[in-house]
């Protein structure tokens, strides 16, 4: 077990974002350039031998890497970097206390994945105070909150889809719950009227904005209690990251939105199926990005929207020439396609391997924008708690935090 291998909770919380606030500015060379959009990364001159080392490997040697880039035996300084990320981002699991597996009538239409991350998160709510009414933040039907009502608990889950409150209504009046399901978009300036000093306020990986509202809201409404796995932290309104916490807003660290995709970038393992059309689809992208680049004389990548997976379906010739009408670009008559497909091809495997860098500083990030959260609700007067409550293979958003009012 490591060292640092527990919860974080109360002067830990600072301690540890003042550390991976230093290492995250200390490192931006290496962890802003993205390999996908540049052929060549500015640190790449300071560490031939790493990129040359990455540039070497193959796309399955890229993949077996993806999920844990700090166990590759690549040369300096990626050793280094990687313990020293790995010390940083290492944190416990949150206590567990007994849950009984769900009874049957409360898991129907549950995805099975989605059952194992409600059980998980269920088990780790470990308050000071019993709660005494549970609210469901973007609830969807309201599975979670189901789950944690059926002792009797009231519950309120909130959500903008009608049909989604509908149906979650039905499930839990089915099962004689004491739940109202209410239509509200959270981000709306009525929203705060639903929350009261009595809530105990969850969500199970509201995106960006949606869980940054809840914490404002439920701190400025004194709601006793909450619990919330953040996710999709690059999902916000604004161009740039809005620090929450007093030592966030004095960081000299600036995230752009698309900066925080990097914590998003892990995946869990997909099918081969789908492996092959999304590597297809960044092959052919990568392969087209060469072509542009000659087409237009100039070596810099251009941006193209997301296009239908159909495609993919077609020759590699069809899939180019379409999306040089769609940039409105004019490509010469006679192309060897092959020849630029393979190069999209060998494009993609250094590209993800160049991305294991990158790779190192997804947690940190992650962990980073996390302890900003903890540090604003203690500073709102919560006792705040950091922690897994689950494995990675679970969901690699699995970073629960807890805050009880003090």
């Amino acid at each position: 077990m490591h060292p640092n291998d527990t919860p974080l909770t109360g002067s830990d919380l600072l301690q540890r974002f003042q550390a991976l606030d230093g290492f995250l500015l200390d490192t931006q060379a290496l962890w802003r350039p993205k390999p996908f959009t540049m052929r060549e990364l500015p640190w790449e001159s300071d560490h031939p031998e790493l990129a040359a080392w990455l540039r070497s490997r193959s796309l399955d040697d890229a993949e077996a890497a993806h999920n844990t880039p700090e166990l590759l035996p690549a040369p300096a300084p990626f050793p280094a970097l990687a313990d020293t990320a790995a010390r940083l981002a290492c944190i416990g699991q949150l206590p567990a206390h007994a849950f009984a597996a769900l009874p049957h009538p409360l898991t129907v239409d549950v995805p099975g994945r989605k059952l194992q991350q409600i059980e998980a998160f269920a088990s780790r709510l470990t308050f000071t105070q019993p709660p005494r009414h549970w609210l469901d933040w973007c609830a969807g039907k309201g599975h979670l909150g189901r789950a944690l009502a059926q002792d009797g608990t009231p519950l309120l889950s909130l959500e903008l889809d009608p049909q989604l409150v509908q149906d979650g209504q039905h499930m839990s009046d089915r099962l004689g719950l004491r739940a109202q399901h209410r239509q509200q978009d959270v981000l709306a300036t009525d929203a705060s009227e639903h929350l009261h000093p009595e809530h105990t306020a969850i969500a199970l990986h509201a995106c960006g904005d949606l869980h940054v509202r809840l914490l404002q809201l439920a701190s400025a409404r004194r709601c006793r209690q909450l619990a919330v796995a953040p996710c999709c932290y690059n999902r916000i309104d604004s161009e740039h990251y809005r620090p929450l916490s007093r030592a966030a807003k004095a960081s000299r660290l600036s995230l752009s939105r698309d900066d925080l995709r990097l914590p998003q970038a892990e995946t869990v393992t997909a099918g081969a199926r789908v492996r092959r059309q999304r590597d297809t689809s960044m092959a052919w992208r990568l392969g087209f990005d060469l072509l542009q680049r000659e087409a237009r004389h100039c070596d810099d990548y251009l941006p193209i929207p997301a296009v239908s997976p159909t495609w993919l379906n077609k020759p590699f010739a069809d899939y180019c020439r379409n999306l040089a009408t769609l940039k409105g670009l004019d490509l010469a008559a006679t192309i060897d396609w092959p020849q630029w497909e393979a190069l999209g091809w060998q494009r993609l495997a250094q590209v993800r391997n160049l991305e294991l860098v990158r790779g190192l500083f997804r947690r940190p990030m992650e962990l980073w924008l996390l302890l900003d959260r903890a540090l604003f609700l203690e500073e709102q007067g919560y006792r705040a708690t950091l922690g897994a409550f689950c494995a990675t293979r679970m969901t690699p958003r699995n970073l629960l935090l807890l805050a009880e009012r003090i």
